[in-house]
């Protein structure tokens, strides 16, 4: 496993686990980040990334998408 920010662009990753403290997760799995759903990186710019979730684009800074394990 290697957090999200490892995945480049363009490539479409599965969610193995999400790490943080409940609230976290919690508004992560809102905005449809949740373990075994597939997110596409569409773009990254030094760490914070633009994914693809289900049929929404979301940007996430490097915290956040270090705390997504793929």
């Amino acid at each position: 496993m290697v957090p999200l920010t490892m995945a480049k662009a363009g490539e479409t990753v599965m969610i193995r686990k999400i790490s943080g403290k409940d609230e976290v997760r919690q508004h992560l799995a809102e905005l449809g980040f949740v373990v075994n759903s597939d997110v596409t990186v569409v773009s990254g710019i030094a760490g914070n990334l633009i994914v693809q979730v289900k049929d929404s684009r979301l940007a996430l800074d490097k915290t956040m998408a270090n705390r997504i394990m793929v």
